[in-house]
């Protein structure tokens, strides 16, 4: 069948246009999707030297399956998740699914397709053509794993269900999973993006009594305030490693520190911000996913301090899924509310400039 896709070309660009797409074999499903979120790996895909089917945030309905799928059928509505877990493998076995040492595309060194090597389910102009993060979510229909997808039984609209997959998926679950946020501790946010609120509200969840939200952007701490902050702090630009802010949160703290920072800028030079946020013995955390080599004064790990990097909120996601979506029924999480602006596919230029210049919580781009 002919679907309509976004494609990176490999050298920063990329074109929309018409793949093939074959059927679901063995463990596979094919997936019409609905609609697709919109985070800054796509837009990085964008330079990756490669040709693919880009996106990785993505819903939708199961149009057909593979002869070894059991969990799913024709007409059920799926969410998609990028870390495919095998099942097998020591990390899996081991409760880490989200580093499977097989399927994931950060693990195993190539975030386009991961382990899936079945390529000739997806052709372009004659030539198989990788999916971003084995999903490739920026096309109409989707050829993916039985095990990168999680039914969506809650009444929850396509575009909210579509960012589950990854910014909301690792802001919670950093907090929940990863920090293990205790109830009446503080907790410092260091960037009030899409990740970022979504630390905010997993904190809120969790019970904090303190969640302290830093940003420069004046709009996005009026954003934090609605998903939980108890305090906010704007930022200067000239702050160099936020130590001023830092100094703000203790005294915000009783001059101890927060218990929990998470920096969720993607800001190489803030990468050790979040240690000099908390007390001593307390946990810092590096949600944003920066990979660049970076200096840090080991003054501000004194003392005991903990700094950890987890990978999207070390999801679970036949666990992590169904937890979000009983949390949207109660009205615990918020995500409606999260998605600034829907977009058609041929507007995907415009949503990566309102995105680039922080106008949107979340965008999504909608079939």
């Amino acid at each position: 069948m002919l679907a309509k896709a976004a494609i990176a070309t490999g050298d920063g660009h990329f074109r929309i246009d018409t793949i093939e797409v074959n059927p679901p074999q063995t463990d596979e499903i094919l997936v019409e999707v609905k609609a697709a979120g919109i985070c800054h790996t796509d837009y990085d895909s964008l330079s990756w030297q490669k040709p693919l089917v880009m996106g990785h945030e993505g819903a939708g309905i199961v149009r057909a399956v593979g002869p070894a799928v059991t969990r799913f059928r024709p007409g059920d509505a799926v969410i998609l998740n990028w870390a495919i877990p095998c099942g097998r493998c020591f990390q899996c076995l081991e409760g880490n699914q989200h580093i499977c040492e097989v399927n994931s595309p950060v693990t195993s060194g190539n975030r386009a397709s991961g382990g899936h090597a079945a390529l000739e389910r997806t052709t372009y102009r004659g030539q198989p053509i990788e999916r971003a993060f084995s999903l490739g979510t920026l096309s109409t229909h989707t050829v993916v794993r039985e095990a990168a997808a999680v039914r969506l039984t809650a009444e929850m609209p396509f575009p909210s269900a579509a960012i589950v997959g990854c910014g909301v998926m690792t802001g919670y679950g950093s907090v929940v999973n990863a920090a293990k946020v205790k109830p009446g501790r503080s907790v410092v946010v260091l960037g009030s993006g899409g990740v970022g609120l979504n630390v905010i509200q997993g904190a809120r969840i969790a019970g904090a009594s303190m969640i302290i939200a830093v940003d420069i952007n004046a709009n996005r701490l009026d954003m934090a305030r609605q998903y939980g902050a108890t305090h906010t702090i704007q930022a200067d630009r000239a702050d160099t490693g936020l130590l001023q802010a830092a100094q703000q949160v203790k005294t915000l703290t009783g001059g101890r520190g927060a218990d929990y920072a998470f920096e969720c800028t993607a800001i190489p030079e803030l990468g050790a911000a979040p240690l000099a946020m908390v007390r001593n013995a307390g946990m810092a955390v590096q949600v944003s996913g920066i990979e660049q080599t970076i200096a840090i004064d080991m003054n501000l790990f004194e003392w005991d301090k903990v700094y950890i990097n987890p990978l999207y909120g070390q999801c679970r996601p036949d666990i992590d899924f169904p937890i979000l979506q009983r949390l949207y029924e109660t009205g615990a999480l918020l995500l409606d509310e999260l998605i600034t602006r829907t977009y058609t596919l041929d507007e995907l230029q415009t949503a990566f400039d309102d995105m680039l210049a922080g106008r949107n919580a979340k965008g999504v781009v909608v079939f």
